[in-house]
């Protein structure tokens, strides 16, 4: 059995550890509400601009703008999304792990799988692996980098296509559902497939003209598509972040409550030793 002071060392590390991830939990909650509600704010704008992206290419046609043009696999992307920090259970390795399973089995006919990373825990992992990265940004933290890395990730993939150096892009990442769930998504981005209305489209008279229109679309949607992504794995990390705290601090109060009984157990038979050595001297001394 360990000894008296080694188990309030114990207590003393525990209770520190303790005070910890209550802080982290505090701030992950704080900056949740926060993410929270941008999330909830840009959702709306998304799905109207796809919506518009949609019911100008049902108009035009497919072959209105060169985003929407369909190849035969044999390059692939992946735009990755992760955290910068860990402490937040499964967030990072569940994007990671889907991430490799979707190039194993839907992606297996394509010849080359270029990844490129946003968030250093992915980066860490596939770096590791000798996996082809394209590139390697800071996740973002807040919805103003969110955005520029947004604008700077999809002109890189955008040009990609164009360039013929990828066939299909797709975009993995954590989308936020409440606090205590996330749930992994990998959607295709490029080439753009325009959602599907239900209504029959409405030939609008515009100005400027559907290709003046569609070529800034287009472009726009992906970006729209990345920052949203975004945005969802930064309100997603801190909901992670603050239940992984949560059950970290319930579980160092247990923690706290064994080694607490244990450290009783030990001084009350290091009391029963010394009373029955005092107790054995005096009748030695009574003989």
């Amino acid at each position: 059995m360990p000894s008296l002071k080694a188990i309030r060392k114990r207590i003393v590390s525990v209770k520190n550890t303790r005070k910890i991830t209550r802080a982290l939990k505090l701030v992950a909650a704080a900056k949740l509400r926060r993410a929270q509600d941008t999330i909830i704010a840009a959702r709306p704008y998304s799905q109207a601009l796809a919506r518009v992206v949609s019911e100008l290419s049902a108009v035009a046609g497919k072959d209105a703008h060169e985003l929407f043009e369909a190849r035969k696999l044999e390059h692939a992307g992946m735009i990755v999304i992760t955290a910068d920090r860990g402490l937040a259970g499964p967030f990072n390795s569940a994007v990671i792990k889907a991430v490799e399973r979707y190039a194993h089995d839907e992606l297996s006919e394509a010849s080359e799988v270029k990844l490129r990373i946003i968030g250093k825990k992915a980066n860490q992992h596939f770096a590791r692996r000798n996996a082809r990265i394209a590139s390697f940004d800071l996740a973002p933290q807040t919805s103003a980098i969110a955005l520029s890395v947004a604008r700077d990730t999809a002109n890189r993939v955008i040009d990609d296509f164009l360039t013929n150096k990828v066939d299909r892009v797709y975009l993995a990442f954590n989308e936020f559902k409440n606090a205590g769930s996330n749930v992994v998504r990998v959607q295709q981005i490029l080439p753009v497939v325009p959602e599907t209305t239900s209504a029959e489209a409405i030939d609008y008279l515009y100005e400027p003209g559907k290709q003046e229109l569609l070529s800034r679309l287009v472009p726009l949607y992906v970006e729209i598509q990345i920052y949203r992504a975004a945005l969802e794995s930064i309100a997603a990390f801190f909901g992670a972040q603050m239940m992984a705290m949560e059950n970290a601090t319930k579980n160092a109060g247990e923690m706290i409550q064994r080694y607490t009984l244990q450290y009783n157990r030990a001084r009350q038979a290091a009391i029963t030793k010394e009373l029955l050595e005092i107790i054995g001297g005096a009748e030695a001394l009574k003989g």
